[in-house]
């Protein structure tokens, strides 16, 4: 995963302060005061506090992933990642006595199945794994992890693992620190390996979505040609097909005994704590975890410089694309600060050389730059998307005449100063983030990177020079990258895993560990909430010239963010979307292309013409220092800009190539479907000018709807350190508008369709695995008044894992990676409510998910117990979430639309504990329960079981050109 944030401000090194009895490190001018503890165990603690609001971003950061897996095993860090969530000898079972012989049998069982190769007796095993496995869910209680992270208000629960890394994530409430630190500690020197089974099931399912991903399969490419005697080459995170269907317990213990110790670990925090206390629960619970004895990581044969470079060739179903990697040092190298200023100086959306040359000037569909950052090499990758008819190798013919430009110093003098300028910008950005903030010490310590070089990155990086830019493009990029051309076809090498005979487990969902009872009964300091008052909240006024605005005062930094907004859209005129896109490839009467992207960008500041199905937004956002001027160069644009019909030809090729492409991708075919499926076939996706009415189409009609917009009815929505009166100003002085604004024009209202009968909807892809979601709306009005129930529901049926729906169709059966359902509401009050399922499967699998949505549908399965960890999660969650800056105006805009004037969410909170599960009950046998549904279905038809899709409804089969409308 990327990271482009950086620290900066330093004055001087590393200091250790105590005012406790815990010593940290600290380092002097780093504006997140971030301690740095260390316990006797070799645990590290990164700890921030921003007071913002109630809550704390945690990430525990283990320094091992994928390139660490047994060769033998691959996929081994990624699947540990997914046990850990299985609980302990303490939750997630009933009995762990009578539980552990069990386990151990399945062990033991595994260990002999990976070595089988006769298929009858393979299956034969792993039926009767199966039958030990039935035995030993007896004592499992699934989901106890979710449910304690649900009792104290987390939120994002989550993991991740990478070739470096498996990182584990939550964001709680303020006041429920002692209790996440129980968990925690148990969880990682205790974790018990338990459902093992239908886990693996899970695993498959994420597999067979990388199957279809083009992505994943250009970076595998490249890592392997890059670093071929490296893990980073020869494994993937995801490991191999084989590997996964012949998994061992033994080895994933022994990689837990080894990596998973104190002395290998970081627990980082950003958020409201007191750090003198926190630092000591940590040590409470965590100071008694045993270090490892040898936590040094695995050495391997240093990767040979490429002296000429390598071309590589991958498959897929998706669109062409080129993608071509140069090798750097580790992420902790001094040499890293250069690199991420010359990938920006290359590519930062705005105003770098491939910016400006490439994409700009509409050269190829498509251009930019990404570095990839690991814990023994880096790599930088340049990647491009041809236009139709333009060759993979013209496009690298392109990208490497950028390079040379780099290295022969072919560049504004301003580019430097403009990189740094925002540098500091998404500095500020990261300082407001709890998340950025800990994201920043997981890759400090992860990389081996000390704190005190990552808060003076920003100051090195100010310091240089064109002339050392220079130097080091020409010592780095000679012709040593590798080359990936994706092609566009059928991957030979696609082989789904083949769905086993797995008996579903019980999901023991009213049994409950005295674990999870004692955090329960644990009593913390409740937080108030606090909800918006719009009132107190939102400053409303009106410039001299009477233009309305909305204003929060920003007091913390110097970054603003503003947005002029049209209460119309696509639904009145599609073209002001492509108005707004063409715009950014012209100049005006006074200033190149290039140059009003170069401006933009050494101010530091922002612009984006957005238009939704009902709005218009044109919005800024940057330095506040450089507002003033940036929105006098934004309204100069969009009154001025001079039309370019050459521009304009290649902007609409542009947009007839990337329609081709996006037919041949499965997310975007399955997003087309569904709003298909929803709206009928005038709908969002579907509205549209064809490409011969974009060509058709006088381009300084688009134009003039830009130049003229502000003479309809708008509101200024503004977030900045500015006062009223100077906003008020600002805004006259640059932003001019009639003495009367006319009315916003009507627009014909995108209308989701009612499901009077079932009916299956079904749209071709060939593919592994299906799509599919189960659509239901009886054109049911909003009423606020029902919106608690609504909330409660959507909590304990189906919005997460510790849900009904991820229980019975993941936990207890393994047909999924990820399933999900929603009762949504309107965003507008007109619109009615509508449900949904959603899952993706093997095609093999389709009716058995069916009929288990159907199952739990139709009769929700009642658990006292998780009924009231889901209300206890929602009124946590509630009471602890602040809504602030700019989201303060957009809580508001929201209101608006469903025609209420107060924050919902205090409606829903103050209902909160008069709820029951009867309630929850009624709603889900009025709303979802023996229901209409329409079948929504993204797959090849030659491999699903059609004849039990009839059954469900009349089928109407879309072709790919009448989903897309093109």
């Amino acid at each position: 995963m990327r990271l482009r944030l950086f620290l900066g401000m330093a004055l001087m090194g590393l200091a250790l302060s105590s005012c406790s009895k815990y010593d940290y490190e600290e380092v002097k001018g780093d504006l997140t005061q971030t301690r740095i503890y260390t316990l006797k165990n070799g645990l590290k603690v990164y700890l921030s506090v921003n007071k913002e609001e109630p809550r704390i971003q945690t990430y525990i950061a283990v320094r091992t992933g994928s390139k660490n897996d047994p060769a033998e095993t691959t996929g081994l860090a990624h699947y540990l990642e997914h046990l850990m969530f299985k609980g302990t000898s303490q939750f997630g079972t009933t009995d762990a006595a009578k539980e552990a012989p069990l386990l151990d049998e399945i062990e033991q069982r595994y260990e002999k199945y990976r070595k089988m190769t006769d298929p009858e007796e393979r299956r034969q095993a792993y039926h009767e794994i199966d039958s030990v496995s039935q035995l030993a869910a007896k004592y499992n209680i699934p989901n106890e992890y979710d449910k304690l992270m649900a009792t104290i208000g987390s939120e994002g629960s989550n993991a991740y693992t990478s070739e470096d890394v498996t990182c584990y994530v939550e964001n709680i409430p303020s006041n429920e620190i002692d209790n996440w630190a129980k968990i925690q500690a148990d969880r990682f020197m205790n974790m018990t390996i338990r459902g093992f089974h239908t886990e693996l099931e899970a695993v498959y399912e994420e597999y067979n979505i990388y199957l279809t991903d083009d992505t994943d399969k250009l970076f595998s490419a490249m890592q392997k040609a890059l670093y071929p005697t490296h893990p980073y080459g020869t494994q993937t995170t995801i490991g191999t097909q084989e590997h996964l269907k012949n998994p061992s317990i033994t080895n994933i213990k022994n990689y837990f005994k080894k990596w998973y110790v104190p002395n290998n670990v970081a627990i980082c925090m950003a958020g409201d704590f007191d750090p003198d206390e926190v630092i000591a629960t940590i040590d409470k619970y965590f100071g008694q975890w045993q270090p490892g004895e040898d936590v040094k990581q695995p050495e391997f044969p240093v990767q040979q410089q490429l002296t000429h470079h390598v071309d590589t060739t991958v498959v897929g179903q998706e669109a062409e694309t080129l993608w071509m990697g140069y090798a750097f040092d580790k992420a902790s190298s001094l040499q890293i600060d250069t690199l991420q200023v010359v990938e920006r100086m290359l590519s930062n959306g705005t105003a770098g050389l491939i910016d400006l040359d490439i994409n700009q000037k509409m050269l190829m569909l498509g251009a930019g730059t990404g570095v990839q950052s690991g814990m023994d090499y880096t790599t930088l990758i340049l990647a491009g998307t041809p236009m139709e008819g333009q060759s993979l190798e013209e496009v690298r013919t392109l990208l490497l005449a950028e390079i040379e430009k780099l290295k022969k110093g072919e560049f504004s003098d301003d580019l430097l100063p403009s990189v740094v300028n925002n540098m500091k910008l998404q500095y500020y950005n990261a300082l407001e983030s709890n998340q950025a903030r800990a994201n920043m010490y997981v890759q400090s310590f992860i990389h081996g990177t000390e704190w005190k070089q990552e808060v003076e990155s920003l100051e090195r990086v100010e310091g240089m020079t064109k002339a050392q830019i220079v130097a080091f493009a020409n010592e780095h990029f000679k012709d040593n990258y590798v080359a990936v051309f994706k092609k566009q076809g059928v991957d030979p090498n696609q082989k789904k895993i083949e769905k086993p005979a797995i008996t579903p487990i019980p999901t023991n969902r009213d049994y409950v560990s005295q674990f999870v009872k004692d955090i329960q009964a644990a009593k913390v300091t409740p937080i108030a909430p606090r909800f918006v008052d719009f009132k107190k909240d939102l400053t409303f006024g009106q410039t001299e010239k009477n233009l309305p605005y909305i204003y929060v005062n920003n007091n913390e930094n110097g970054r603003f963010q503003m947005s002029f907004y049209y209460p119309f859209g696509s639904e009145a005129d599609v073209r002001y979307g492509y108005a707004g896109d063409y715009l950014d490839y012209l100049g005006t009467d006074s200033l190149t292309a290039q140059e009003v992207k170069q401006q933009f960008y050494k101010l530091a500041c922002n612009y984006n013409i957005q238009e939704g199905d009902r709005s218009i937004t044109v919005s800024l956002n940057g330095l506040s220092e450089n507002m003033t001027e940036a929105l006098a160069l934004l309204e100069h644009l969009m009154k001025n800009a001079k039309v370019d019909n050459e521009a304009y030809a290649q902007f609409v090729a542009m947009e007839a190539k990337s329609r081709m492409d996006n037919k041949l991708d499965q997310r975007t075919n399955f997003n087309f479907l569904t709003r298909y499926a929803q709206y009928g076939a005038y709908n969002p996706s579907r509205h549209d000018m064809s490409i011969a009415e974009l060509q058709q189409t006088n381009p300084q009609e688009l134009l003039d709807l830009l130049k003229n917009l502000s003479t309809f009815e708008h509101t200024l929505l503004y977030y900045g350190p500015m006062s009223e009166k100077e906003l008020a100003e600002a805004v006259t002085s640059a932003h001019q508008t009639p003495e009367t604004l006319k009315t916003a024009p009507e627009g014909h209202h995108y209308v989701l369709q009612a499901t009077p009968e079932s009916t299956v909807t079904l749209a071709p892809y060939d593919a592994k695995n299906i799509y599919m979601m189960m659509y239901h709306n009886e054109n049911r009005g909003w009423k606020a008044e029902e919106a608690p129930v609504t909330a409660l529901f959507n909590e304990y049926f189906g919005g997460g894992m510790n849900t009904i729906v991820f229980q019975e169709l993941r936990e207890a059966r393994g047909l999924a990676y990820s399933a999900s359902a929603y009762y949504v509401e309107p965003s507008y009050e007109e619109m009615p409510e509508y449900f949904y399922t959603y899952i993706i499967t093997q095609n093999d699998k389709m009716m058995d998910c069916v009929n288990q949505f159907h199952a739990i549908l139709n009769e929700m399965p009642q658990s006292e117990s998780a009924f009231n960890i889901a209300k206890e999660s929602l009124t946590k969650k509630l009471a602890s979430q602040r809504t602030t800056k700019f989201g303060l105006i957009n809580a508001w805009l929201v209101a608006q639309r469903r025609g209420i004037d107060y924050d919902i969410n205090q409606r829903i909170y103050e209902a909160l504990p008069n709820l029951t599960m009867a309630d929850v009950l009624r709603f889900a046998n009025e709303q979802v329960a023996n229901k209409a549904y329409n079948y929504i279905i993204l797959g090849d038809e030659a491999e699903l079981d059609m004849a039990s899709l009839e059954k469900l409804g009349s089928i109407k089969r879309l072709t790919t050109e009448e989903i897309f409308g093109y």
